[in-house]
């Protein structure tokens, strides 16, 4: 065997190479229980990060018009702090954010049921650091997903 086929490439990723070597990954979501696709499977990172940017784009939106002259650095540090509280508002009490909702998406606890108010908050908090988000796992959860213990998931 080829130690490129053994990593994989650059495209196709080691997940690719694994599954050639035989090993059995499974779907994204598996080990959490969730189905494979449909309502309720894993959310694919094209869809979060659509919601993101709307979100921020929203947030950025507000922060120019409502709160500062012109765009400056001001104008970035209100629309982060104003994503925070969206991201907190929203999710802690309904489950998802305006973008969110827009790309039929929605965050879980693992265990089920609505995420509460204390998950929304560390979750969107690890969220505005960015590299949280930046780290998945096999799953495609987030970093900030995993230490908040949700799942964004569609709809």
């Amino acid at each position: 065997m080829d130690n490129r086929d053994a990593i994989g490439s650059w495209l196709s990723g080691p997940r690719e190479a694994l599954e050639k070597a035989g090993v059995a990954l499974g779907y994204r979501g598996e080990q959490l229980g969730l189905p494979e696709h449909g309502p309720g499977s894993i959310a694919r990172p094209g869809r979060r990060l659509g919601a993101l940017a709307v979100d921020w784009a929203l947030c950025l939106l507000i922060a120019y018009g409502l709160l500062t002259d012109g765009y400056n650095q001001a104008t970035g540090n209100w629309a982060l702090l104003l994503f925070f509280t969206l991201g907190v508002l929203t999710v802690g009490t309904v489950g998802f954010t305006p973008g969110k909702r827009l790309f039929g998406l929605r965050i879980v606890p693992e265990n089920g049921g609505r995420p509460n108010p204390l998950r929304a908050v560390l979750r969107t908090a690890l969220l505005c650091v960015a590299i949280p988000a930046l780290i998945w796992d096999r799953d495609g959860r987030g970093l900030h997903d995993r230490l908040a213990r949700t799942i964004e998931v569609r709809s």
